[in-house]
């Protein structure tokens, strides 16, 4: 008895404990029950709202670039079907392990792959979706999808792989795609806003003309949704994506890009690209129509545009950037050099237009001029003697040219060759071109705090010195010439059009001025001029002391002129030694410049190949190459009827004559 009333005793000193429990309780049931409450009754719609979006997974769907043809309409460019591995950082739950299994599968070092995860997840987030590789083969598909269960956050995709069908020909004009980059994505949302919104992830154009016309030919992504499950992988449900709020899981189908049209003719483009791989020549080529559409467009060496489309591997990147000839480089409008002999016709024109000269005035033009004390070399030992200005162009006499110099002043050679586009940029539609430089006394006292000396006349009237030109800019200041005075904007893109063909955009031809007419430098040239220089460049390549008299064309007659442009300058004893015989980087850039037919000018041809040695042989065979297959195309006639004349002079069977072989030791 007296144990049990202690217990009692004891129960009645722990009551107070239990009413605090009791209370506790309550209150935590009160506390569940409201918060309950709260969120089936007051958040219920919105957070079944949340929880049908993370059954759903939206997906973008990549709509397809526009196509870009050639002016005939063959493909270019065009969009192959495909599939991409792509890695959810989000999901990955144990790096090392996924990098090995699919490394294995793609080819790719595990290293490689979490070195790409890790650096995504810091730069953009753990939601970023990351591509692994593109263009999958059927074997590494199906691999994948053995695996996919098992590895968390891989997905197989279809994608859309740009393909070039031109592969190395014309890869810097056309340019490639890649994935934006965080630098860019701020930039090109705010130069497209309002009109387009990129993210990352997206493809777009990198260079060329795929970045020129990204405004353009870029379609509009659709969206597709998915059940997933808490590992983001794709189920299998009788739940409908759309049952529930269908207006937030609505699919949107991607809508196709414009195409656009450009003056490029594939065919020329490929016999350009050939004629240089044949000659195995670095440099560049540019080819237009008189009114400046462009119709060929070669930078050598160059690279393959579909290995940088379907994901380069990094040794052909450093393969391709290591390269000391920089495939990637745009040369056509990015790299200038002394325009050497090729520059003569234009001081010809200011001179004959500043009679200084007449048409039949009789120069003397020995081996060697003397400006003061220093010696200025012809391109021959001997000199070319007495010489007009018709045949100082078709043999190219530098003295001739130093005499001419010494009469303009580099001023007087401004005025009248800068408004033909030399020194300026031609506002062709890619982006990144360089001006060049055409100097005079003014720029030398601004750029380099000194005063313009007599003697950087004569380099100037030779093209050297300070001159520095692009192949473009030669195409269109002979092409002025061709032309008799008038100077034409070049241009690549005809036209941009949507899917049913309808033209939304249209480019003709532009003619930025007249020469005929005067100019804010305060000059004009007479049409009359113009004839007499042209009848000195139809001499080049048909005369018979003729710069480039090896490489006609049967029924055509070229009109241009040949150059050697040196890289670096030589002692006396040292410039008339054998170009060949120098090392590589020591020889000389050839050009050639030319236009046909000689009377009624269709078609411009310039042409730079580094380290050449000489116009006549680097560069004309190559321009003879060019405006033999234009002609071949658009006027077979032509070539047959000159080839029939040719045969009946020489009485033999009728063929195609194969051109000489020129001396190497002639300058140009």
């Amino acid at each position: 008895m007296a144990e049990y009333i202690g217990s009692l005793e004891e129960t009645k000193e722990y009551a107070p404990r239990f009413k605090i429990f009791y209370f506790v309780i309550v209150v935590a049931f009160l506390l569940f029950g409201s918060r309950l409450w709260y969120l089936q009754i007051i958040q219920g719609e919105e957070l079944r709202r949340f929880s049908e979006k993370n059954r759903i997974k939206q997906s973008k769907i990549s709509a397809p670039r526009g196509l870009i043809l050639d002016r005939s309409g063959k493909v270019l460019i065009e969009n192959l079907p495909g599939f991409e591995a792509t890695l959810s950082p989000q999901y990955i739950d144990d790096l090392n392990s996924m990098a090995q299994k699919v490394g294995s599968i793609l080819s790719i070092e595990p290293e490689r792959i979490a070195n790409k995860v890790t650096r995504s997840r810091k730069q953009n987030g753990p939601f970023a979706l990351i591509r692994l590789k593109e263009n999958l083969s059927r074997e590494e598909v199906f691999r994948l999808k053995r695996i996919r269960l098992d590895t968390p956050g891989l997905e197989i995709r279809e994608s859309i792989v740009r393909h070039y069908p031109l592969q190395e020909s014309a890869a810097q004009l056309l340019g490639y795609v890649g994935e934006i980059s965080k630098r860019q994505l701020p930039l090109w949302n705010k130069k497209f806003e309002g009109r387009l919104l990129f993210e990352q992830g997206d493809i777009v154009g990198k260079t060329g003309l795929e970045e020129a016309l990204e405004g353009d030919i870029r379609g509009i992504d659709g969206t597709s949704f998915i059940q997933v499950d808490a590992h983001g992988r794709e189920t299998i449900s009788q739940a409908s994506n759309t049952n529930i709020y269908g207006e937030q899981f609505k699919e949107q189908e991607p809508i196709h890009g414009n195409n656009a049209v450009l003056t490029i003719d594939r065919d020329l483009q490929e016999a350009a690209f050939n004629a240089f791989k044949t000659q195995n020549r670095i440099g560049a080529l540019l080819a237009m129509k008189t009114n400046g559409e462009v119709l060929a467009w070669v930078s050598a060496p160059s690279y393959n545009p579909n290995d940088f489309a379907t994901g380069i591997s990094p040794q052909a990147l450093s393969k391709i950037v290591t390269d000391p000839f920089k495939p990637l480089r745009n040369k056509v409008i990015q790299d200038h050099a002394s325009p050497g002999s090729i520059f003569k016709p234009f001081v010809a024109l200011a001179a004959l237009q500043e009679k200084v000269i007449t048409p039949t005035t009789i120069v003397h033009a020995p081996g060697v001029y003397y400006f003061g004390r220093r010696p200025y070399h012809d391109s021959i030992r001997g000199g070319h003697g007495y010489v007009t200005v018709y045949d100082a162009l078709e043999r190219s006499s530098n003295v001739f040219f130093f005499k001419m110099g010494i009469q303009l002043g580099v001023d007087r050679m401004f005025n009248y060759i800068f408004p033909m586009g030399i020194g300026q940029k031609t506002g062709i539609e890619l982006p990144r071109e360089v001006s060049g430089l055409m100097p005079n006394s003014e720029w030398k006292k601004r750029e380099k705090g000194e005063e313009w000396q007599p003697g950087e006349n004569l380099s100037t009237a030779i093209g050297q010195g300070f001159v520095n030109v692009t192949p473009i800019q030669m195409a269109i200041a002979y092409n002025s010439i061709a032309t008799e005075g008038k100077v034409y904007r070049p241009f690549v893109i005809r036209k941009v059009i949507d899917q049913d063909g309808k033209v939304l955009k249209e480019h003709f031809p532009q003619l930025l001025r007249d020469v005929t007419q005067t100019q804010t430098t305060g000059i004009k040239i007479d049409p009359s001029t113009f004839k007499v220089v042209k009848e000195g460049l139809r001499r080049v390549a048909n005369g018979d002391r003729g710069t480039a008299k090896w490489w006609k064309i049967p029924g055509i007659q070229m009109a241009g002129k040949t150059g050697t442009a040196q890289v670096m300058g030589f002692s006396a004893d040292q410039i008339y030694v054998k170009c060949d015989s120098r090392p590589m980087h020591m020889r000389h850039h050839g050009w050639f410049v030319a236009y046909a037919p000689a009377e009624n000018p269709e078609i411009t041809v310039a042409v730079l190949t580094e380290h050449s040695c000489h116009g006549n042989t680097g560069s004309a065979p190559i321009v003879r190459d060019v405006i033999q297959s234009y002609f071949q195309k658009y006027h077979p006639e032509m070539i047959e009827e000159g080839i029939k004349k040719a045969a009946q002079q020489r009485k033999a069977p009728v063929k195609a004559p194969t051109p000489d072989v020129p001396d190497a030791q002639s300058e140009d």
